[in-house]
């Protein structure tokens, strides 16, 4: 019997699979598409999605595949440059079959098995576990079953979740294209049309290659049809007056502006994540990264909880924690919506919005919330740095997050005078000397947000056993 049965292999769905195969939980991914789509489009990593594949081990041959980017103007494509502090830090473009690869490789490695061509048709949970049905008769029992499977979810419509938002109104053209008129003319061209309309942005990425958003009414309706070079330049004329001399895409995309959050994250021992729990408009780029940024928190916790070394209470703060973040997301990308619209009010308020930038906090502020690196789980009360991630350390001759690749807990502790005997097992402890730490100690979970901040050993044992169960004997 399987622990864990995972209805999805793409990014959220493999990354789930390699937390859980870090503990040793039994894992079976099943997808319905039967090999990688002939899609090519760019997707973009943001910094604490780097910081996770380089907690685990795959940053460099993600940064071998991909393109490093600029945080600045990330926010509605706002121009601005790099926030004090975030200078040195970048976003990866990337294909997206590079990551679905990358991770299936990571997952498979680790032990777990990948069916494809295989899909959820049904399924029965009861208070030992989950009957899974697949497309093709097969019954597989499960200790839980985790939907993967994207916004159409087959699992959180049998699991009669509610997934209430807004329905697409306005769909969008978006892709990669070579250009052929000098980069002055495009500026030029983007200054006047700020002024008027914000329906059209092209953004460098370097060597003649610009991302390009356009409005796609007119286009064929049927969403299924991937658009052409000759939309894109049909659209931009009616749209700015120019094509730009667009050709050579390297990805064409289309998309809606749908708008949805699940109701539960969890029902039982059936749980969603990715997709099936929250869409918006990939508008900053926020999707395939909260979905990574879900299995890597309900990794570890679901793992504890199949061990039977921790209670539902420690499963049930995945969805207290993720779903005010996907909430957030969501108001994110509403909000860069409104601010492309054409319509006075919107035009007025992303000029304002444009001043308010200049104010290096303000830049600083929705960068963050873009790239994720603002989240800080209500951990209770206690210093800032409680419930935030902690940023990569020098530690000796490696660095911290060298040191979190098995995916345990860590106390970091600078006065040499802490123990985690009863959790080694569980938990890691550092001693190795860092001036970057402004605290004498910290627990870090898996997901390497501080759980614990402190010196004192009681006070760090009852956090142990809340993240980590009881001590071993």
């Amino acid at each position: 019997m399987f622990e864990v049965v995972i209805a999805g292999g793409g990014p959220t769905g493999a990354m789930l699979a390699a937390e859980l195969r870090l503990h040793g939980v039994r894992v079976l991914v099943v997808e319905k598409e039967t090999g990688p789509g002939p899609s090519t489009r760019i997707v973009s990593l943001h910094v604490r999605s780097l910081e996770l594949m380089a907690m685990r081990g795959l940053l460099e041959r993600l940064v071998a595949r991909g393109r490093r980017r600029p945080v600045g103007g990330i926010f509605a494509g706002i121009p601005a440059p790099a926030p004090a502090g975030l200078e040195d830090a970048y976003l990866l473009g990337i294909p997206q079959p590079v990551i679905d690869e990358v991770l299936t490789e990571h997952a498979l490695a680790l032990g777990a098995e990948v069916r494809r061509g295989c899909a959820v048709a049904g399924f029965e949970q009861d208070e030992d576990g989950v009957t899974v049905e697949l497309a093709d008769g097969q019954r597989v029992r499960t200790r839980y079953l985790v939907g993967c499977d994207g916004a159409r979810s087959t699992v959180r419509r049998l699991l009669g979740v509610g997934f209430p938002g807004e329905p697409a109104r306005n769909d969008t053209l978006m892709g990669e294209l070579e250009v052929g008129v000098a980069p002055e003319e495009i500026s030029a061209a983007m200054a006047e049309l700020g002024r008027t309309t914000r329906r059209v942005t092209l953004r460098p990425f370097g060597e003649g290659i610009y991302s390009v958003i356009v409005p796609a009414e007119g286009v064929d309706e049927d969403r299924a049809q991937p658009p052409t070079l000759a939309d894109f330049q049909r659209q931009l004329r009616a749209h700015a007056g120019t094509d730009f001399g667009v050709h050579s895409p390297r990805w064409l995309s289309r998309f809606g502006d749908a708008t949805r959050l699940a109701d539960r994250y969890r029902v039982g021992r059936v749980l969603l994540a990715g997709d099936a729990a929250h869409i918006h408009p990939p508008i900053g780029g926020q999707g395939l990264n909260l979905g990574v940024q879900d299995a890597v928190n309900l990794g570890w916790k679901l793992a504890a909880r199949v061990h039977g070394s921790v209670s539902d209470t420690l499963l049930d703060t995945y969805e207290t924690e993720r779903h005010p973040v996907a909430a957030a997301v969501l108001d994110n990308t509403r909000a860069q919506t409104e601010l492309l619209s054409t319509e006075p009010g919107a035009r007025a308020v992303r000029a304002l919005l444009t001043e308010l930038m200049d104010i290096d906090a303000v830049n600083r502020r929705l960068i963050d919330k873009i790239t994720a690196v603002d989240i800080r789980y209500d951990l209770g009360p206690g210093p800032d740095l409680l419930g935030r991630r902690l940023p990569d350390l020098a530690l000796g001759e490696g660095s911290l997050f060298d040191r979190l690749r098995h995916g345990r807990g860590t106390v970091l502790d600078r006065t040499a005078g802490l123990s985690v005997d009863g959790w080694s097992g569980r938990v890691d402890l550092l001693t190795e000397p860092t001036a970057a730490l402004d605290a004498p100690a910290v627990l870090l979970r898996p997901d390497g947000h501080v759980a614990w901040i402190g010196d004192d050993q009681q006070s760090l044992n009852e956090q142990l056993v809340r993240w980590f169960g009881p001590p071993s004997d």
